[in-house]
């Protein structure tokens, strides 16, 4: 487990107060000649059981924090990892590049492949820098264009999803991101070879559905998908930010929740604690399924494949469960 977390959510104090008592018995023993190995092990039982009983229920408002936990993985932390020989593509070929969107060609598991994500970055230097994962148009037209690569020359696409949403800034919507969120939404739908998309961490609204338009997709436990976040909903609807538990619940925006509804394929399982307390388990996890879910898709046609597509869209919400 990492237990050196930079945040500490409310329900992990307990989970915190049992590592800071094993740290400080191994520091003892760095200064003092003593056993503590039992002491530690009795600890380390009690850490473990503390670590299950407080994941085993989380609300939704407390799986939102996690989904947004600093420490988890994030985009680039996936592509470093799960792909080889990764050659970054910049640029939208129109306005700029857009650093919030990341993208680029590679190899996972020895296949050709394109990848695209929303990068947050990990401290203020890399947050400023990816501007907090909000891309604005030339990021999705950036996206369009490497989709368009993916098509001519038949490699699939692996998207990771990890945004609040679109960036809402004035020369965004003056450079039409509304646009260039439809016309990457249409570019998923057209494109002829494999699409699969994860949600990460945080799915917000079009900026997150802009390249999760997918055959598949998938969540992680832990991870967020809305429409909107819980703190607009909130201010929108009860002119309320102490009201944001209320709109989590009323969202149904975990991984749990959409699998029910169809929304998604398929949850991957994060270790116990959360993916921000086990990074490297996570993203073997995360690259078994990717993995599994391609094999089954690249046998499929063109036409296949768009068809699938579309019609797994049309069909959310006709047969919601009550």
């Amino acid at each position: 487990m990492n237990t050196n977390a930079t945040l500490v959510l409310d329900f992990e104090k307990n989970i915190v107060e049992i590592e800071a008592k094993i740290e400080g018995l191994k520091m003892l023993a760095k200064d003092e000649d003593v056993d503590i190995a039992h002491e530690v092990n009795r600890l380390q039982q009690k850490l473990e059981k503390q670590v299950r009983q407080s994941y085993a229920n989380l609300t939704p408002w407390q799986k939102s924090q996690v989904a947004r936990h600093p420490d988890r993985p994030h985009c680039l932390d996936y592509v470093h990892a799960l792909i080889e020989d990764f050659t970054p593509l910049c640029g939208d070929r129109l306005f700029a590049d857009d650093e919030a969107m990341v993208g680029g060609i590679g190899r996972f598991k020895n296949i050709s492949v394109v990848v695209l994500g929303q990068e947050k970055g990990h401290d203020l230097e890399t947050r400023m820098k990816h501007n907090f994962g909000m891309a604005k148009p030339e990021g999705y037209r950036k996206a369009q264009r490497l989709m368009d690569l993916a098509d001519k020359f038949n490699m699939p696409v692996l998207a990771f999803v990890d945004t609040a949403g679109a960036y809402p800034g004035v020369e965004a919507e003056a450079r039409g991101q509304a646009e260039a969120i439809a016309a990457s939404i249409q570019k998923c739908l057209r494109i002829r070879v494999p699409l699969i998309s994860i949600v990460i961490g945080e799915g917000g609204s079009g900026g997150a559905i802009a390249i999760a338009t997918a055959n598949r997709v998938l969540m992680l436990e832990n991870s967020i998908y809305s429409v909107i976040s819980p703190e607009g909903c909130a201010s929108i609807l009860w002119r309320s930010a102490d009201k944001v538990k209320e709109a989590t619940e009323a969202l149904c925006l975990t991984a749990q929740d959409l699998k029910r509804f169809g929304v998604i394929d398929e949850i991957v399982k994060e270790p116990v604690g959360g993916a921000h307390r086990d990074p490297q388990t996570t993203i073997n996890r995360v690259g078994e399924a990717l993995l599994r879910n391609l094999k089954e898709l690249l046998p499929l046609s063109g036409e296949e494949l768009k068809k699938q597509r579309t019609e797994k869209f049309l069909a959310m919400g006709r047969n919601l469960p009550e």
